[in-house]
């Protein structure tokens, strides 16, 4: 469905947004510039991840390697450390051995406050800034890569969470996510920082936001979109969280993680055109199996009708193919979580302290009633509410009958499964909530029980490819948990581990198994794209379970699975900072593909940022003909 904002507003607009971003190589004599003929990259049948470097910053589980971005012409990487607010400065000109030569301090430009993105283009590095009270407008700033030495910087929205460069270089696109303060009584507005950078010493920043679409939240709801925040506007409630932009420069797409969306951009106007609802997935369906539980020491990976999967991206690339722009998606999955960390919240039953979505199967259809759930989902109806039960058309096949959950709350079927509470339950035509008897389950308006025949899941444990206009062209379905599961997928830098043995595990356990089955997974949450010949391929970080999957998604309606390379070599020991040397990379966290032509050893790479670890990993792809 497309949705169109109300009232749009007058804009400004932007010009010199064609071009390309690739550098072409030119020669010439003396009197005349000579032509050359442009190198044309072979094709490679396929290609292997091998480990060939990296660096450690001793850190562990601080975040201390997040987001990196490399500048071709300094060689130097540049990698977001959330444990400084910083960005360490990396000598790349030897891939095998990085060296940190220095950083960017966000201090400089904002007291206080620290560096979320970054992102490079010919030797202009911009830096989106996260104020310290994070509800506050940010910053982006540009520094010179070859000295590090600061051009300029502008205010932003609240909490800018990802930036990017246009391919022609002249506009910085920021996602500023605003989320709320920890206990939901602040909530910035969601929006996107459109930054004329011409001129380096002067940025001109206009506002992409979601102001027009004030007025639809009760027709984005229908269409599928999440708008749900406490006494939030659409506008606060969208939560801007990825950016990609199309090959000519004229558009960007932004995941709306949380809600489940996708916003269209057009960068000239600096308006928001479309918000996309990217639908659910079914997990009851053949192809889309899943494990549901990190209890019974067992892989149990197989259907289960009733349950969905929301998308909910992170990050997300552009690439086209036969003439059309193509977007793959990281459906990591993500839920609203404020105040968890203050006891009062739940304790006291007091809903302006904060605002919590996820809750176990088990704990929302308790046969007893709910015990210690978030208010405001006592309060969904009026007078207040006290359980919930299964519907036992859809979810017979688990036991529920009446208003008895059966066999559907225990641990080894979907009772550890984290869900959302906010959508899934029985509804009038208005919209309210249908009440139930908590003795026979049948409908009932004084009934204090409401009915769930959804189940409403984190994440697709999957990557995606739509077309322009939000439509899902290809996912992945159940291939990432089965590969993992299976006898081809090994660990290592080696690749000597059955994946297996530690399938669906944490990036922060050790001799664990099947622990993060009632979440997310496997958690695809990082991505990259890069072309090499005729031939685009996808890289997707696996946050929990580590390592890198590599797709060919040369055809976006048949993708095939390449490659995949854990370099986490050690996995019986908890992993500390004691013993990071030996353990290996924890938590991909952002990944940037670099092409042969611009690489420092004439190879293809991938550098990975884990952010458990506090590593950035550098990978070679060894390419076969």
């Amino acid at each position: 469905m497309r949705l169109l904002p109300q009232r749009p507003r007058a804009r400004l607009f932007a010009t010199s947004l064609v071009m390309t971003a690739a550098l072409a190589a030119c020669g010439g004599g003396s009197d005349s510039p000579t032509p050359t003929t442009p190198v044309v990259e072979a094709t490679p049948a396929s290609l292997t991840l091998e480990k060939i470097g990296g660096y450690s910053t001793g850190q562990y589980e601080v975040s201390a390697a997040e987001i990196p971005a490399f500048d071709a012409a300094s060689k130097r990487l540049f990698v977001t450390n959330a444990l400084s607010g910083a960005v360490d400065v990396l000598n790349f000109a030897n891939p095998t051995a990085p060296v940190k030569i220095g950083e960017l301090d966000a201090t400089a430009v904002l007291a206080g406050a620290e560096i979320n993105s970054v992102a490079v283009f010919n030797g202009i590095v911009a830096v989106a800034i996260q104020a310290p009270v994070k509800t506050d407008p940010g910053r982006m700033a540009l520094y010179r890569a070859n000295d590090l030495t600061l051009i300029s910087s502008v205010t932003i929205g609240a909490v800018p969470d990802m930036i990017t460069f246009t391919p022609d270089g002249n506009t910085v696109l920021v996602a500023n996510e605003g989320e709320p303060s920890d206990d939901y009584q602040i909530d910035p507005d969601g929006s996107v920082s459109i930054i004329d950078v011409r001129n380096l010493a002067a940025p001109v920043v206009r506002t992409a936001d979601f102001t027009a679409f004030n007025g639809q939240a009760a027709t984005l709801r229908a269409a599928g979109v999440r708008i749900y925040g406490p006494g939030a506007t659409v506008a606060q409630d969208l939560e801007p969280e990825y950016i990609a932009v199309s090959a000519d420069g004229t558009t960007a797409w932004v995941t709306l993680q949380e809600n489940n969306a996708l916003a269209k951009i057009n960068i000239a106007t600096a308006t928001v055109t479309d918000v996309f609802p990217l639908g659910f997935k079914d997990y009851g369906v053949a192809g889309n199996e899943l494990d549901t539980s990190d209890r019974g020491n067992v892989i149990n990976i197989r259907t289960w009708p009733g349950v969905v999967g929301m998308y909910q991206p992170d990050a997300m690339a552009s690439y086209s193919a036969g003439g059309q722009t193509y977007l793959v998606t990281a459906n990591e999955g993500d839920a609203r979580a404020w105040g968890e960390d203050n006891p009062a919240y739940l304790g006291t039953q007091d809903s302006t302290l904060g605002f919590i979505e996820e809750l176990r199967v088990s704990a929302l259809a308790r046969a007893a009633g709910w015990q210690v759930v978030p208010p405001q989902l006592r309060t969904v109806g009026a007078p207040p509410l006290a359980g919930a039960l299964l519907d036992p058309t859809v979810f017979g096949y688990c036991g529920a009958v009446g208003a008895n959950p059966g066999n559907c709350i225990v641990n080894a079927e979907l009772g550890r499964l984290n869900i959302s509470w906010v959508q899934g339950y029985k509804t009038d035509a208005m919209g309210d909530p249908l009440r139930f008897n908590g003795m026979t389950g049948l409908a009932d308006p004084a009934g204090d029980r409401l009915m769930y025949d959804k189940l409403y899941s984190y994440g697709a444990r999957s990557f995606s490819i739509w077309d322009a206009n939000g439509n899902l062209v290809w996912d992945s379905g159940a291939d990432i948990e089965k590969f993992l599961a299976s006898a081809d997928c090994k660990l290592g830098k080696d690749r000597s581990i059955p994946c297996a043995n530690f399938f669906n595990s944490g990036h922060n356990e050790g001799n664990a198994f099947d622990s993060r089955s009632d979440a997310k997974g496997p958690e695809p949450e990082g991505l990259a794209v890069g072309k090499i010949g005729n031939k685009t391929f996808a890289f997707i970080g696996l946050e929990r379970m580590g390592g890198v999957l590599v797709y060919d998604i040369t055809n976006p309606a048949a993708p095939t699975r390449v490659d995949y390379l854990n370099t986490r070599d050690e996995w019986v020991s908890q992993p500390d900072a004691t013993n990071l040397a030996t353990v290996g990379d924890l938590g991909p966290e952002g990944l940037v593909f670099i092409p042969a032509a611009q690489s420092p050893n004439g190879k293809p790479l991938l550098v990975v940022a884990n952010e458990v670890s506090g590593t950035t990993a550098v990978l070679q792809l060894n390419l076969t003909y």
